[in-house]
């Protein structure tokens, strides 16, 4: 009975992990439609994240400045994701498999830097939050904002 019960957990977790994989790839090689509906719409969706978090966040006069360096940190990611993902785009039809993962791998390098950026430019700003500041942006970053906006009841 116990050998059993663990021998469907292990047929689970397979399934999972086969899934998650599955899906990793479908990603890794999506086509460059998927790529050409995120052109339009990347910097334009960071605009938003930008003023939604700022709004959010009730950042005050005397945090604008660490805010405006955490709003080009997020400005200057979107545009390096913007430009290999439209050179990833431009080349989908021409890539090899190879190619592909390279260009995937770059993708994903950048987003690493992307953090690595954007992190002490907004822990200088999140040293600076209120108690109930911190709350809220422990809470975005988190849940992510469309988590958010359904945890507070707002449909997005």
């Amino acid at each position: 009975m116990e050998q059993s019960r663990y021998q469907s957990t292990d047929f689970f977790s397979a399934r999972f992990i086969l899934a998650a994989f599955a899906l990793l790839m479908a990603l890794a090689f999506a086509s460059g439609v998927v790529f050409a509906a995120e052109k339009v719409s990347r910097l334009d969706r960071t605009e938003l994240r930008i003023q939604d978090m700022h709004t959010k966040l009730n950042i005050t006069a005397a945090q604008e400045e660490q805010w405006t360096k955490v709003a080009e940190a997020m400005r200057d990611n979107a545009k390096v994701m913007d430009t290999l993902t439209q050179a990833r785009m431009e080349h989908a039809k021409d890539m090899t498999a190879v190619d592909d993962l390279k260009s995937y791998g770059e993708i994903a390098a950048a987003h690493a830097d992307g953090i690595k950026k954007l992190t002490p430019v907004f822990a200088d700003l999140y040293a600076s939050m209120s108690e109930p500041q911190r709350k809220e942006a422990d809470t975005l970053f988190r849940h992510g904002p469309r988590k958010h906006a359904n945890r507070k009841g707002v449909a997005k």
